[in-house]
């Protein structure tokens, strides 16, 4: 073989910024971190911590046992740290775990919990809550969960919009999931208020800063390039959406991976430009290894396209800041 055969075709990566940890699910890896640190192990999940195959395995080899009920937590154990992933969970879970004696951490993004909130006052002001989310995802269960059954209605689509009909004559008012697509809920936003002009929207937009400005990332490489990656799980919804949001800005060949062994290289055969991010619950080292695993087969050239800077950081639950060990921790 010659020289120039064995020479690799080039390839730009257009890597986009911001990508990755957001400061909800940095703040819910901490909490369960340092809940190890602090109770050492087991500390309890309940449900995954975020939406990430290989955070969740890190966590686990550092002594968190994931459960998806608080039933599954060995009565032996009701003393150790249960913490609530970032998702949110119905008020009926604390509720539960206060019932059978458990100390919890509640690493609930502050951003949810603002959904939740707002949830609240709508009720208490005696309107009609209209929540625009995914049917079965952890974030539309737990802010459903905040109020009685049947309180909320959910709305997926333009068209669960336009067929909505109010159950009563009082004010109507939406509220959103935080990891969707900008685009399809603004569709959905704008039939709900063409149909009724007095809906009550939040005050500020419930579509976290983090899913904004991923899309707005994406939207502005996606054009530019022959391919996208995103890196994210399948049950991760901000993935999903990042996905969806860079085929519809032009970019055809755009899918969503895991790991660098989930490529399938005849996707990207020919390919002389990718684009590439991450969802919010995805860390930085699995972007590495796809840059890497192309590096091996490709002339890489890398270059950052920045479209937003964060700097937002959450506060951690009193009890980890607290250097004193809680006597229900304790006990355990």
């Amino acid at each position: 073989m010659t020289e120039s055969q064995q020479q690799k075709p080039p390839l730009s990566i257009r890597l986009c910024a911001p990508r990755g940890f957001c400061a909800g699910v940095d703040r819910a890896i901490q909490i369960v971190e340092l809940a190890l640190e602090k109770y050492g192990r087991p500390v309890y999940v309940r449900h995954e911590i975020v939406h990430n195959k290989f955070v969740v395995d890190g966590l686990k080899a550092k002594g968190a046992v994931f459960v998806e009920e608080l039933e599954e937590i060995p009565a032996a154990d009701a003393g150790r740290p249960v913490i609530f992933s970032a998702h949110g969970v119905p008020k009926a879970v604390p509720e539960d775990a206060q019932i059978r004696n458990m100390f919890y951490l509640d690493a609930t993004c502050p951003l949810v919990s603002k959904v939740h909130k707002e949830a609240e006052i709508h009720f208490r002001r005696g309107r009609e809550i209209l929540l625009i989310g995914h049917q079965g995802h952890p974030e539309v269960i737990g802010t459903m969960g905040q109020l009685p059954e049947g309180i909320v209605s959910l709305i997926e689509t333009e068209d669960d919009a336009r067929r909505y009909a109010p159950r009563s004559d009082r004010p109507l008012a939406y509220i959103t999931q935080t990891t969707l697509s900008v685009d399809d809920t603004a569709g959905i936003v704008a039939v709900l208020q063409e149909r009724f002009p007095d809906i009550v929207a939040p005050h500020k937009e419930d579509i976290c800063y983090a899913t904004t400005n991923r899309q707005e990332a994406v939207k502005h490489v996606a054009p530019e390039v022959d391919a996208m990656i995103v890196v994210g799980a399948p049950n991760s919804s901000n993935s999903q959406r990042l996905r969806e949001v860079a085929e519809r800005a032009g970019c055809k060949t755009s899918v969503l991976i895991q790991r660098a062994g989930d490529i399938e290289w005849q996707d990207f055969e020919g390919i002389g430009s990718l684009g590439l991010t991450a969802g919010a619950s995805a860390p930085e080292t699995l972007v590495e290894e796809i840059i890497a695993a192309f590096a091996g087969r490709f002339d890489v050239r890398v270059e950052t396209v920045r479209t937003a800077e964060e700097t937002i950081s959450f506060n951690l639950p009193r009890e980890l800041r607290d250097p004193v060990p809680p006597a229900q921790a304790a006990s355990g």
